[in-house]
């Protein structure tokens, strides 16, 4: 079966779930219900893990790229985040995106057509995030905050391209489980010096007023050169995959990997 027949069938499998994600997720966040839905809630949230964790096990370490749905081809940012895609698998990493269109699709696509490895954590909205083509492998998630948890897990660095409050939410995370110490050396690159000037001086602020220190952003890059992001990914994210996340697993026939 060869890509467009997986991520058909694979869109065929989501769409005959109709309806339900959105419903149960919004019912969740309004309050206390029965102890049964809220039990059969968290096993359905248990499936989804599973199933991220089965799906993603062996795409290998990835690098993923942030930035909007909006974004059409051959506008400036599409260009860029591809070619940022094709750069990242150059270094022998695979990218992982959100895999919807705009950013996403054109980092799915720069990695693919330089025949390297492009996986994707998509989730299903009322409009914009439909599956791009440009990916070996990817998982559609039901509920946001799994499809963070497996973005995380799976990623040695992340890229954030010019996006809106979903790429803003993603970016902000990175920074507090990086201030935490929950994730350890994660260059977070932000590219598009003009797109994210408005947030420098926020951080001076937050500096000057003591509210973050400046380890906090010690493995932060701006920039809008391609190399410059590449040599911080291979300087921080490389080293740390080899020290730290060498272990090698076997895929098992019984589990169907």
């Amino acid at each position: 079966m060869n890509i467009s027949e997986t991520n058909q069938q694979q869109q065929q499998d989501t769409v005959s779930r109709p309806g339900f994600p959105a419903n149960e997720e919004k019912y969740f966040l309004e309050g206390p219900r029965s102890r049964f839905r809220e039990f059969s809630f968290v096993l359905k949230i248990f499936r989804e893990f599973i199933r991220g964790f089965r799906t993603l096990h062996f795409v290998g370490p990835c690098v993923s790229v942030f930035g909007s749905a909006r974004t059409k081809p051959g506008t400036p940012y599409y260009d860029a985040a591809y070619k940022m895609g094709a750069g990242i698998a150059s270094l022998g990493f695979t990218v992982m995106t959100g895999g919807g269109p705009g950013i996403m699709e054109a980092a799915n696509k720069g990695a693919y057509e330089a025949k390297g490895y492009s996986v994707g954590c998509n989730i299903l909205l009322p409009k914009e995030q439909q599956p791009n083509p440009y990916m070996q492998k990817y998982l559609n998630c039901h509920y946001f905050f799994v499809r963070k948890v497996l973005m995380f897990k799976y990623s040695y660095a992340f890229v954030i391209m010019p996006g809106g409050i979903g790429t803003m939410d993603e970016f902000f995370e990175a920074l507090t489980l990086i201030q935490t110490r929950t994730i350890l050396d994660f260059p977070v690159i932000l590219m598009g010096k003009s797109y994210w000037e408005p947030l420098m001086p926020l951080f001076h602020k937050m500096l000057e007023e003591r509210m973050i220190d400046s380890r906090d952003l010690k493995y932060m890059l701006f920039t809008d050169s391609h190399e410059e992001a590449l040599e911080h990914i291979e300087k921080y994210a490389v080293e740390k995959y080899r020290s730290k996340r060498n272990i090698l697993y076997k895929k098992f026939l019984l589990l169907g990997e």
